[in-house]
């Protein structure tokens, strides 16, 4: 090993003369020195990845210049969970954590989740396209290709457990290049008999313009895959959190881990904005922050480079050009790491454009630019025939992707008392079902050195969602609304939301206390006005719910302030 460091030093030096230094520490190759380019720093340190996935490169180049942003935190600074001791720490309140919660709660544990934000499902598991990966893309032997189809084939159920619609939209990625048949054909078989994504076909031109007559007419034929799938990405987090509650899991939001105490190879102590915590067994699922934690843990052997992504989603009008999930593809090398699925037709009928992928520095960098739109709709516009003028909203999230692009999913190394789950990127949301058992079974094993751990039998794996009135039948709907009249108010529109369903969000055990957070529960804001209408409707249902002054509801976190005034006409708080 230290001849190929060496070598890695030698190579450096030619490309980046003088400016890093490299080194094997601990089975982790650490980059250290200064430079002037971030994509300078993100080339250097994917130059010194290698074939042993034990083996991860550590980034500690500083960037000339640039002072990175710390991490966002709530403004909220109390002593609630001063002194809370708990069996499990869970870090981190997106897709990975919310599993891990309720796989978890199987067993008869004090489990306690903190979440910095004001509510689950904030940063990427809420800012992505919400596609269920088939696998076709994967190469045998990573991580992700050894969760992502076992994964897949367990959504049904667990939908239907928590309650959640998911739909089997399935996916084409459409050729244009006849020529290119006998090559994707040898790709298909490999990845339908070696890698184990068995619903893998080729699908002529004619079989492509019966499932989907509006894409180009220049597509030739295509690789298909029927048990690619759409669900919501917040919708999927927070039932798992909810369901996690209702299994004895708490919930900590607006909690930030702010530094740990390690001694003796164990974490003794976890403070945070609100407390200190004593946790037997810490689970690292911090999303774009994992290294940060691990770093806390005195545990650090990956990196963490974010890596942006901006999706477009249009009008329900343009749902019904796409039904599927669709791209075009050709054999040019595409070296953007992106596995946005193109033009994926959501679970709520909209349709969604993107993502592309931007290498940043800056993790909660949730910014949308213009070109980032112009660039995805560039791309996609050669699929189907899709405009700018039907987007109704677009969003930026921002993954958290591993130099190794593949994910950490392992006990500590030096830490003798953690368990990380980072790098999870796309298929991330995916994986969930399949990555959670893993990152349970090793917590139990870590658990049962020093004491019993025995399964809940009292754990409920069923969560029963909001009523969902718009795609109830007439009967039903009105037997609703005579058992509860606020069934009947219509508050948003656009999506056809009652005041009832937003009461019964606020109603959640999992606490909701903003307009985003009823807003990814039961949808008002979500259609064509974006919240034009509705939205000071719902924040006055909110202070009414809440008994709080409407100049207190805030829109997503502590922070967000809404701006309010008063009229000579009305002495009110008005929006």
């Amino acid at each position: 090993m230290e001849k190929k460091i060496a070598d890695l030093q030698k190579k450096l030096d030619q490309k980046y003369p003088g400016c890093i230094q490299v080194e094997l520490d601990q089975s982790r190759i650490v980059l250290t020195g200064v430079m002037n380019s971030w994509e300078d720093i993100i080339d250097a340190c994917k130059m010194c990845v290698q074939k042993d996935k034990n083996i991860h490169v550590v980034n500690h180049i500083e960037l000339k210049g640039v002072k990175k942003p710390q991490m966002r935190i709530s403004s909220i600074q109390d002593t609630k969970y001063d002194g809370r001791h708990c069996d499990v720490l869970i870090i981190g309140g997106g897709i990975s954590g919310a599993s891990i919660a309720r796989e978890l709660s199987r067993y008869k544990l004090d489990i306690l989740l903190v979440e910095k934000e004001s509510d689950l499902a904030m940063q990427a598991s809420g800012r992505n396209d919400g596609e269920i990966h088939p696998g076709v893309d994967l190469n045998k032997g990573s991580l992700k290709q050894k969760y992502v189809v076992k994964s897949n084939r367990s959504f049904d159920q667990l939908c239907q457990e928590l309650d959640v619609p998911f739909k089997r939209v399935g996916q084409i990625v459409g050729f244009k290049d006849k020529k290119l048949y006998p090559i994707i054909w040898a790709y298909a078989m490999q990845r339908k008999y070696i890698c184990g994504v068995d619903d893998t076909c080729l699908i002529s031109r004619k079989k492509i313009k019966e499932l989907e007559p509006n894409l180009s007419d220049d597509i030739q034929f295509g690789l298909y895959n029927p048990m690619a799938g759409s669900v919501s990405p917040y919708g999927l987090t927070i039932a798992y959190g909810e369901n996690a509650i209702q299994n004895g899991v708490e919930i900590a939001l607006n909690t930030a881990v702010l530094s740990m105490e390690v001694n003796n190879h164990k974490i003794i102590r976890v403070t945070t904005n609100r407390g200190m915590i004593y946790p037997d067994i810490v689970i690292n699922a911090a999303g774009v922050f994992a290294d940060d934690i691990a770093k806390m843990a005195d545990d650090e052997f990956f990196s963490i480079h974010p890596r942006k992504g901006t999706d477009s989603i249009l009008d329900l009008k343009a749902g019904k050009m796409i039904s599927s999930i669709v791209s075009t593809k050709t054999l040019k090398k595409d070296n953007s790491h992106s596995k946005g699925g193109g033009i994926v037709h959501t679970v709520h009928d909209n349709l969604l454009i993107g993502p592309d992928a931007i290498e940043t520095y800056e993790k909660e960098n949730f910014a949308t630019e213009r070109k980032s739109i112009d660039q995805v709709f560039s791309k996609h516009q050669k699929t189907s025939n899709i405009r700018q003028s039907d987007i109704i909203t677009y969003f930026t999230g921002v993954r958290a992707a591993t130099f190794e692009e593949d994910f950490v999913i392992e006990k500590g190394r030096n830490t003798k008392n953690i368990v990380h789950c980072a790098g999870i990127q796309s298929p991330g949301l995916t994986t969930a079902p399949a990555v959670s058992k893993d990152v349970v079974k090793m917590t139990i094993d870590l658990l049962s050195e020093h004491k019993t751990v025995e399964k809940n039998e009292l754990f409920n794996p069923i969560r029963k969602g909001i009523p969902d009135l718009k795609h109830m039948d007439l009967k039903k709907r009105n037997e609703l609304i005579q058992k509860n009249p606020d069934y009947g108010i219509i508050i948003c529109r656009c999506e056809e939301i009652s005041k009832g369903e937003i009461l019964d969000a606020l109603n959640s055990v999992l606490e909701v206390t903003t307009i985003d957070g009823v807003k990814k529960r039961v949808r008002p804001g979500m259609g064509r006005c974006q919240g034009g209408f509705c939205m000071p409707l719902v924040a006055k249902i909110i202070s009414e719910y809440k008994n709080i002054p409407l100049s207190e509801v805030r829109k997503s976190g502590a922070d967000s302030i809404i701006s309010y005034g008063k009229t000579k006409e009305n002495t009110d708080e008005t929006i």
